[in-house]
């Protein structure tokens, strides 16, 4: 080194040090942050602005969990989303009136801190909590949430049936309280408005079109961050959320094309979470491998079978009682679903008020003695047997349903008084010739539009309102009963209803029940979550640690 670069190296650093002594002696200047922008309410007064606390600490970085999913989000709007997933992320943006407690399918209040029933059922009053504040502190009041149920209205997208046959029309005579004029008395209304098209949504959104990719979001636990659709979408916990804030602070949810894609993502770190939705052998050999926690989901996913009765084979009701003797539940449990649902013995799922086993009360399972009694009766016998055409659509509701399909014409076939013919159709095809009455046997499954014992029996079971069903099923009886427990306040007087529809259910059979789907959850170790029966996953609850 050259001798006069290293005397001048040497000068530098004294100087740079004498530099660091003196400016170690002044005080240290504060970091202030900006505190978010609180838009005002018209109708209070103008609040004076507050001063951030000042800190010279970092912001610690927010826990963050990424699940994977292989759904998709539709609209990022209450007034158009009308799919599980996107009704899941809605869940966990915004907030409604009331809600159900995790856990179960127990209403209770969110926005709402209470509500008073008035005129039988037909008129609502809920009052809000005080200091409401949307994801960006602009206040939510109850014009707010008026404006965003006449939005939807008004849009009369695909969930709007969920206000518009039930809502005559909403009032805010003040900030705080919300009246809904029903159409008619209501049992169910908090059901109805536990759900997303009664959720009010930011201003931002646009007053008369359906917004699909708006981000402002509700009032919920979280907001979002960013969204790329079919890529993924990130939250992070409300500051101005009403209730605890989530342990976990950040929420990535990830897009995935298929569950085997889903599974080498868990298996190789990318994710944390793998959730809906996991093929029963990824289940099993997640389990299998010992490097996860499976979580089983209780579901209020239900899977049965419609009984023509405009078909003339199946017009005598010892025809389709014999058919709902032979069904053998548990095979199709453990064989085609390998334990990864629950035999379902009437519409109303297990574990919900209401629910009682009828069909296991009236024709046991596996009942091959009772199906040829009632065969016989009905005129059948092994040289002349019942033909029946048994019809299921391929992809649908997964791979398994050839096997399905196949395991009951088994079944039936197992009287030695019934042939059985399968066929298949794809989906829109399928859809059609229900509802025009043209198959004679059909598999299909339900989803719920709000949890309540009314969305399993009406829209099967009474005149007019099961016409999708295309199975011409009609009962004066049923009608009645369905009719007075729509209606009814108390939930003992209810379930006492609802009990009598499924014993005729029974005994008429136009439908089977056959099982109770079940969704799994595969976590790594440390995550700790909410197993919800509405089969909604509240990030919320999740705890680490």
């Amino acid at each position: 080194m050259n001798k006069y670069l290293a005397i001048g190296i040497a000068i530098l650093v004294i100087v740079l040090a004498i530099a660091a002594v003196f400016l170690a002696q002044q005080p240290a200047q504060p970091t202030t942050t900006a505190a978010p922008t609180t838009a005002r309410p018209t109708t209070a007064p103008t609040p004076q602005p507050t001063t951030p606390a000042t800190t010279t600490t970092p912001q610690a970085t927010p826990l963050t969990i990424t699940i994977g999913v292989t759904d998709k989000v539709t609209d990022l709007d209450p007034a158009n989303a009308y799919d599980f997933f996107t009704w899941e992320v809605l869940y966990n943006t915004m907030a409604g009136l009331v809600r159900y407690k995790p856990g179960t399918t127990e209403i209770e209040p969110d926005l709402a801190e209470s509500w008073t029933v008035l005129e039988g059922g037909k008129v609502w009053v809920f009052k809000l909590r005080p200091n409401l504040k949307f994801c960006d502190g602009t206040p939510l009041t109850a014009a707010d949430v008026k404006r965003s149920i006449e939005r939807v209205m008004k849009i009369n997208g695909d969930p709007a049936w969920l206000v518009t046959d039930f809502v005559e029309k909403v009032e805010a005579p003040n900030a705080t309280t919300v009246v809904f004029y029903l159409q008619k008395p209501v049992s169910y209304f908090l059901a109805l408005a536990a759900t997303p098209p009664y959720f009010p949504v930011h201003p931002k959104y646009a007053p008369d079109k359906i917004d699909s990719d708006q981000t402002a979001g509700g009032a919920g636990p979280y907001c979002i961050k960013s969204f790329v659709r079919d890529q993924q979408i990130v939250l992070e916990a409300n500051p101005y959320y009403y209730g605890p804030k989530p342990q976990v602070g950040r929420v990535v949810i990830r897009f995935y094309k298929d569950a085997t894609t889903l599974r080498l993502a868990l298996e190789r770190g990318e994710v944390d979470i793998a959730w809906r939705t996991l093929n029963p052998p990824d289940v099993e050999a997640l389990r299998a491998s010992g490097k996860f926690n499976i979580v089983e989901i209780p579901g209020s996913f239900i899977r049965y079978i419609v009984l023509n009765l405009n078909m003339p084979e199946l017009k005598d009701v010892r025809v389709r009682q014999a058919l709902a003797a032979a069904v053998c539940r548990r095979d199709i449990v453990n064989v085609v679903y390998r334990g990864t649902v629950t035999p379902l013995y009437t519409l109303i799922p297990e574990g919900m008020w209401s629910s009682y086993p009828v069909f296991k009360e009236k024709y046991g399972d596996c009942n091959i003695t009772l199906a040829k009694t009632l065969l016989q009766q009905a005129g059948y016998s092994e040289s002349k047997k019942l033909n029946i055409e048994l019809w299921y659509t391929p992809t649908h509701y997964g791979d398994t349903e050839k096997d399905l399909a196949a395991m009951l014409k088994q079944q039936w076939e197992a009287t030695g008084m019934i042939a059985v013919t399968v066929k298949s159709a794809e989906w829109a095809t399928y859809v059609q010739q229900l509802r025009s009455g043209a198959l004679m046997v059909s598999l299909l499954g339900w989803y719920p539009d709000y949890i309540d014992p009314d969305d399993y029996t009406t829209p099967f079971l009474k005149t007019g309102a099961n016409k999708w069903l295309g199975n011409g099923y009609s009962n004066p009886e049923m009608d009645q009963i369905l009719d007075k427990a729509s209606v009814e306040i108390s939930q003992t007087a209810r379930e006492q209803l609802y009990l009598q529809a499924q014993r005729i259910l029974a005994q008429d059979v136009p439908i089977i029940p056959l099982i109770q789907g079940k969704l799994y959850m595969a976590t790594r170790p440390g995550i700790q979550v909410v197993a919800d029966p509405t089969m909604i996953f509240r990030y919320w609850t999740i705890k680490v640690g």
